[in-house]
This record gives structure tokens, C-alpha cells and sequence, in this order.
């Protein structure tokens, strides 16, 4: 004899609270609920609507610096830690957890331009104008107490003089190399005083300089000069060269992606580039109104923060023309450094107005023990926003953003240029020869040359 029994899970039907409602079972039969696209819709509206009502992106200000912030770095094996320079030669150690100084780094006579922690976290490398490279014992996590009587300063380890002043430094992500940028690319090691190698292609100034997180001897520079360059510390030669018609500022290697990388670039516009094939760009990242000051990528590799010359921080995403999020405040000023937390779910931002600022990278996002019930309420409102996006009205709520008077004005006035460049271009291209001027995409327009 069979007999055919219904089998439940307890936590179908097992309210978590006593007050809670009591969990009713729902035939998902299409044909029994005919209003159901009607009601998604609705109900998408209503959470991408809330999602604008609870954004407040701003966590907390990190005051301490009395000039201005040039240059930023994070703790890789820490996840609370970050460190900032300024102009005036001061470093700060901070803790994200608490919001308080660490320790304070004094020693350079001049403004710190670069910032870089070692492989296993136990050293800080900075570097400045004042032609030092100076090397800093980072206290462990948890050893040290916050309180006002601890003496905070720190000596450094040592101390490598050059020649030329220092405009940016990077350590390997596995080894014990640094490299530095200045009138040539040095490469350090953490045992000698002279470098090891150098590296010169012109007689340009190098800004910026970045080690590949998946191959540890390649790298990238960026110059005075417009030019992008990749180097590998195993051949004695630079590998190639790419120069843009304006110049790079900062450049950052998508962590998930090895290959590619995005340039910060002085015409407004960030580009992503493959390693293997730089005739052309992958993507151009629109919205900023003035010169991109630095980059840094998400861990997860699918977003990256800027920030830009224009007082703001856009987060775009990593295959988006334009930002999905922009940050501002009413204080805070031009923005020269920007990154990531280790875990991806803030931003620091340090400006001109000698503070740095910590951002959720979510604007929405809920803070603190989230139970279950919520976070599937939570998921269940991103999937029917995700379902409905592509309708004008959840369209238009999800693309609006309030921008201030200076910014939104400037806007303005940068699409009336670019419309007219491309008018002209048109004209131009009317009243030649056929074939004589052909049409260039805008991720080939901005490359002037490609040098190998």
C-alpha cells in the first residue's frame, strides 16, 4: 500500500519571530496570476524610488592633514588600514574602523608625491620631491591602542637618495621590488640603497606607475610627455609605448582582468585599454567636466572610482561609457587621490581641502546585521529593478542624479564643444575628396601613435 504524503521544509512555514506574519504558500501558476508584469512594474518603481529616498553616500570625514592631500595607498593584508600624504611632507596612518590617526610619518622636506606598502604589509615606501625614498615599519593590526598619550610619530628604516625628484612609487604585488617614477623609472630593492635597474624612453617626466597584479615584472608609466609605456624588468628595454593627444595622469590594472588597464587622462575621459593590442581603446568612460586626477579598481574587478579635478567622484563601471554613482559635497574641493577599500565596499576620497573622505560604494546600501528576511527583501527588489530597468520611467529614476550649479553648468557648455567639433568634422569630411578623411571612432581619435 503507498501512501503519498506532503513533505515541507521547517523553515517554509516557521515564522523567525512571534510577530511575524505567518508564511503563506503561493501557486506560481502563470495563468492564475495575469497582472503579475503590471504589479512587477510597479513594485520595481516603487524600489528603485526608495533606493533614491535612503542614498547618503557619506560616511565620515577624516581630518588631521593641514595641507593638502596628494597621494593615498591601502594596506593590502590589513583590511581597515590606510595611509595618506600630503603636500606639506606629512604621512598619516589611519584605522577605517575607528576613524582616528594611527601614527604620523614626519621626515620629508618636501610634498609626498607617492605611497606604496610591501607584499606582506610590514612596510610603507614613500616617496616625494625632496629626491628621497624613504622606507616606514608599519605597526601590526590590533598591537597598538588608540589613545591620546601614545607618542604617534615614527623614524623611518632607511632613507635612498636620487638625483631627480620622485613623482609616484609601486611595489610588486608578489616580490620585493618597488619601482619608482620621476626623470626615469628606478627599480628598488628593499636591501640596497642604489637601484638595481632603471629604465628611460625621452626625457620626460614619468607621473604615474603601476605593476601588473598578475604578471609581478610587468609594468606601466604614464609621462609628462602624453605617452603610456609598458616595461618588463626582465628584458633591459622598454616594451612599447603608446602616445594620447593629452596626457595620462594616473593609471590603474583591472585586478580580475590582468590584461586590461584604465588611463585617468587629462581631456576628461578615462580609457580602457588591452596590454595586448593598444591601437585601440576597449571602452571611454564619459561625464567628468575637467581633468581626471587618479583611478583606482574595485577588488572584484567590475567597477573603479575617479576623481576628478571638477570636485567630484564618479564610480563607473568597468565596461560603462558613462558613471553609474557621482559624489560631491559642498566642501570639499578638487580631488587628487582616490581608492577603493580592500573589501570593496567604501571609497576614500582625498582633496584639496586637506581632508579625506570615506564613501559606502553603494549609496543605498543598508549598514550593520542585516537578517535574512531583509537581505532577500533586499535581493528581491535588486531583481525586479534588474527585470524593469529597461523602462523609460525606472530608466529615468535610476540615471538622475542632482548635480551642483558649477558642475551641471559646465556640462553644459562641454557637450555644445564636442557638438561642434563633430559638426565641423562633418563639414570638413563634406567638402573633401572622397574617402580622403575617414571616420575615426572615438576609442582611435585620441591615440596619436603606437611605438614599439
Amino acid at each position: 500500500m503507498r501512501i503519498r504524503t506532503i513533505s515541507r521544509q521547517p523553515e517554509q512555514f516557521t515564522r523567525e519571530r512571534s510577530n511575524d506574519l505567518r508564511k503563506v504558500h503561493r501557486n506560481y501558476e502563470p495563468s492564475l496570476h495575469p497582472l503579475a508584469n503590471a504589479t512587477g512594474y510597479s513594485r520595481a518603481l516603487t524600489a528603485v524610488k526608495l533606493d533614491k529616498i535612503f542614498a547618503r553616500p557619506f560616511m565620515h570625514d577624516l581630518s588631521g592633514h593641514m595641507d593638502s592631500i596628494s597621494c593615498m595607498t591601502k594596506n593590502q593584508n590589513h583590511l581597515k588600514d590606510i595611509f595618506s600624504g600630503a603636500m606639506d611632507g606629512e604621512i598619516r596612518h589611519w584605522d577605517l574602523a575607528s576613524r582616528k590617526t594611527v601614527r604620523q610619518f614626519h621626515g620629508h622636506q618636501g610634498a609626498v608625491r607617492g605611497l606604496t606598502t610591501s607584499t606582506d604589509g610590514r612596510i610603507l615606501v614613500s616617496c616625494g620631491t625632496d629626491c628621497t625614498v624613504r622606507l616606514w615599519s608599519v605597526p601590526v593590526a590590533g598591537g597598538m591602542e588608540l589613545n591620546d598619550s601614545f607618542d604617534h610619530s615614527s623614524e623611518p628604516l632607511a632613507i635612498y637618495v636620487g638625483k631627480n625628484a620622485f613623482w609616484a612609487v609601486d611595489h610588486q604585488w608578489d616580490g620585493r621590488h618597488f619601482a619608482t617614477a620621476g626623470a626615469q623609472v628606478d627599480i628598488w630593492d628593499h636591501n640596497r640603497s642604489e637601484p638595481i635597474n632603471s629604465f628611460e624612453w625621452g626625457k620626460d617626466t614619468v607621473t604615474s606607475v603601476r605593476f601588473n597584479p598578475g604578471e609581478p615584472d610587468l609594468l606601466a608609466t604614464s609621462s609628462s610627455d602624453r605617452s603610456i609605456t609598458l616595461y618588463d624588468l626582465r628584458l633591459s628595454t622598454p616594451v612599447r609605448k603608446l602616445i594620447m593627444k593629452t596626457k595620462t595622469n594616473s593609471i590603474c590594472w583591472n585586478p580580475m582582468e590582468p590584461m586590461n588597464f584604465t588611463a585617468a587622462n587629462e581631456d576628461c575621459n578615462c580609457y580602457s585599454y588591452d596590454a595586448r593590442k593598444l591601437n585601440e581603446a576597449k571602452c571611454v568612460h564619459k561625464d567628468h567636466v575637467s581633468a581626471v586626477m587618479d583611478i583606482d579598481y574595485s577588488p572584484t574587478g567590475k567597477e573603479f572610482v575617479t576623481g576628478s579635478y571638477d570636485r567630484t567622484v564618479r564610480i563607473f563601471r568597468y565596461n560603462g561609457g558613462h558613471s553609474r554613482e557621482i559624489y560631491h559635497t559642498k566642501r570639499m574641493q578638487r580631488v587628487f587621490s582616490v581608492k577603493f577599500t580592500c573589501d570593496g565596499s567604501y571609497v576614500v576620497s582625498g582633496s584639496d581641502d586637506t581632508n579625506l573622505r570615506l564613501w559606502k560604494a553603494k549609496a543605498s546600501e543598508q549598514m550593520g546585521v542585516i537578517i535574512g528576511r531583509e537581505r532577500r527583501n533586499h535581493e528581491l527588489k535588486e531583481a525586479l529593478i534588474k527585470q524593469y530597468q529597461h523602462l523609460p520611467e525606472v530608466n529615468r529614476v535610476i540615471r538622475h542624479r542632482h548635480l551642483p550649479k558649477p558642475i551641471y553648468k559646465a556640462r553644459i557648455l562641454r557637450r555644445i564643444m564636442l557638438e561642434a567639433e563633430r559638426r565641423k568634422d562633418q563639414n570638413r569630411r563634406a567638402h573633401s575628396a572622397p574617402g580622403s578623411m575617414p571616420v575615426q571612432p572615438m576609442r582611435k581619435k585620441r591615440i596619436a601613435a603606437e611605438i614599439e
